[in-house]
C-alpha cells in the first residue's frame, strides 16, 4: 500500500472505521487486521508480485486483505457474487496463482495449481516493486476482460482527500470500480464506512436511519427499488445529505420523483470505467442528469459523438484481451454516447450500441424510458431495440407493473401515454410483460432481451 495510506489509517486510530452486523470498528481495528493478514501471507509463502484472488464482500478482514496484498506489493483480484464456475474462469483468464477466501470469515489461503508464465504486465509489475489491480469487466457484451491497474497510481488519487466528519453506506461491491472508489475515498478521509446487512432496498433504509448515514452511492435501478418499496417512508432517511448515482443512464422522471421524495438530498451524477477509474464530476443541479467532468486527473473530448477520456489513472492494459478501445496516444473510447450543451456540460445518452435506428431516426432508450416511468401503473421498464425487416430496427420495451393488472388495458394505457409526449417512431411497437426481473444482482440493467410473456 501506498505509504501515505498506511499513515492516514494510523493517524485515524480513534475513529470509527467500519460498523458491519452492528460492531463497529475503529481503523486501529483495521491497521492490526492489515498487519495480522501480512503475516499470514508471508507464512504461506505468497511473494510480492504474486496474483491472488481475493473472494469476499465489504468486512473489516476482506478491506485488510486487500489494503495487506497492496502491502505485501502483490496483486489483487477480488470477486464477489460469484459462481464456482464464474471464479475459475477469473483464474484462468488472469493466470492467477492463490485463491484468498473470505466466504468462512478468517482468511483461507489455497494455491491454485498450475500456471502459465506471467504476462508482460504483470512482470512489468514486479520489475517496478509496485502492487496491481485486477478488474474484470461485466461480460454483457462477450467474454470478461481482465483489466490491470497499478494499484499505487490508482490510490495517489485520494491522497489530497481531506479528513471529513462523513458516515457512507457502502453499496457498490467489492470488485467494481464505483465500490472500490467509495471505499478508498472513504479510508483517505476517515469516513465512518457503514457495510448493510443486504442490499435489499429496506435493509438499506433502515441501514441509513439507524447510523445517521450522510452519503449513500448507488445506482439509478436500486433508487427506484427504493422508493417502490415504500422504506422511503418506513425509515428516516433525513441524514442523507448526498446520493451518488452512475453505472448506468438515470431517467429524468426517476430523478424528479426521488427529489420529491428526497427534497434535502443532493442528487450527483458520477461518471467513470473500470479502465480510466472514477471521474470527479459537477452536477448541473441536483434534479438534472448534465454533469461536467472536472478532474485534474482526466482529460475528455467527444469523437462522433462518443466520449473518450484520457486519465492518469488508467489501466496497463488487458490480461486477455486486445487494446483495440485504446489509442496509440493514450485515449480510451467509452462507447457511451453524449451530447455537449454550449456550455460544457454533457448528458450521458447511454452505451451507443444500444442506442436504436429506426429507418435512420436514432432512439435513445433512456429518453423512452423515461416517458414510460412517468406512467403511475408502471413500476421498472426496460427499453432496447428489436430487428424489423422494413425500418431496421424497432422499439421494444419490457415493463414489470406496479401491482397485478389488466395487462392489454396497461398496455393501450402505455401506447396512449407515448403518443402524447413521443415522436411516432420512438413509440415502442412492442411492449412485453416478462416474469423476471429486469436487472441482475449488481443493479445494472442488461439490454439483451430475457425470457418473456405477452
Amino acid at each position: 500500500m501506498t505509504q501515505w495510506l498506511s499513515k492516514r489509517i494510523e493517524s485515524f486510530a480513534d475513529r470509527a472505521c467500519f460498523v458491519h452486523n452492528d460492531q463497529t470498528f475503529s481503523y486501529a481495528d483495521l491497521a492490526r487486521e492489515i498487519e495480522r493478514t501480512q503475516n499470514q501471507l508471508k507464512l504461506h509463502g505468497i511473494s510480492a508480485g504474486d496474483s491472488v484472488l481475493l473472494e469476499a464482500d465489504y468486512s473489516l478482514e476482506s478491506v485488510a486483505a486487500l489494503l495487506a496484498l497492496f502491502n505485501h506489493k502483490a496483486i489483487a483480484a477480488p470477486a464477489t457474487e460469484l459462481s464456482s464456475a464464474e471464479l475459475a474462469s477469473r483464474i484462468k483468464e488472469a493466470n492467477l496463482k492463490w485463491h484468498l477466501s473470505l466466504k468462512s470469515g478468517s482468511p483461507e489461503i489455497m494455491p491454485t495449481g498450475e500456471r502459465a508464465a506471467p504476462h508482460s504486465i504483470v512482470t512489468a509489475l514486479q520489475e517496478i516493486e509496485h502492487p496491481g489491480l485486477i478488474l474484470f469487466s461485466s461480460g454483457s457484451t462477450g467474454k470478461p476482460k481482465a483489466m490491470v491497474h497499478d494499484a499505487d497510481h490508482l490510490l495517489q488519487a485520494f491522497e489530497k482527500k481531506r479528513a471529513r466528519n462523513l458516515s457512507i453506506l457502502i453499496f457498490l461491491l467489492f470488485d467494481h470500480i464505483g465500490g472500490l472508489n467509495t471505499l478508498f475515498n472513504g479510508l483517505a478521509s476517515g469516513a465512518k464506512i457503514v457495510i448493510p446487512k443486504s442490499r435489499e432496498p429496506r435493509i438499506v433504509a433502515a441501514t441509513i436511519d439507524q447510523y445517521s448515514v450522510k452519503l449513500l452511492p448507488a445506482s439509478p435501478t436500486f433508487l427506484n427499488l427504493l422508493l417502490l418499496s415504500d422504506a422511503c417512508q418506513e425509515h428516516d432517511l433525513k441524514s442523507l445529505r448526498f446520493v451518488t448515482y452512475g453505472t448506468e443512464p438515470m431517467p429524468e422522471s426517476l430523478l424528479k420523483r426521488l427529489k420529491e421524495t428526497l427534497p434535502n438530498t443532493n442528487f450527483i451524477q458520477t461518471f467513470g470505467t473500470s479502465e480510466t477509474g472514477i471521474s470527479q464530476t459537477v452536477s448541473r443541479a441536483s434534479d438534472s442528469t448534465q454533469i461536467k467532468i472536472d478532474d485534474p486527473d482526466t482529460e475528455y473530448k467527444i469523437v462522433d459523438g462518443e466520449l473518450w477520456l484520457r486519465s492518469r489513472n488508467q489501466i496497463l492494459g488487458y490480461l486477455n484481451h486486445e487494446m483495440t478501445r485504446f489509442t496509440k496516444d493514450g485515449w480510451f473510447k467509452t462507447g457511451d454516447s453524449v451530447e455537449e450543451s454550449k456550455d460544457g456540460y454533457l448528458t450521458i445518452l447511454g452505451r451507443r450500441e444500444d442506442i436504436i435506428n429506426v429507418g435512420g431516426e436514432k432512439v435513445t432508450p433512456s429518453e423512452v424510458e423515461s416517458i414510460l416511468m412517468e406512467i403511475p401503473d408502471v413500476a421498472d421498464c426496460l427499453v432496447y431495440g428489436e430487428q424489423n425487416a422494413i425500418t431496421g430496427q424497432n422499439v421494444a420495451a419490457q415493463i414489470i407493473p406496479r401491482v397485478k393488472t389488466d395487462l392489454p388495458a396497461l398496455k393501450r394505457k402505455i401506447k396512449n401515454h407515448c403518443r402524447k409526449y413521443l415522436t411516432p417512431y420512438k413509440v415502442p411497437a412492442r411492449i412485453l410483460f416478462p416474469e423476471a426481473a429486469l436487472f441482475g444482482s449488481r443493479f445494472k440493467k442488461s439490454r439483451k432481451p430475457i425470457q418473456e410473456h405477452q
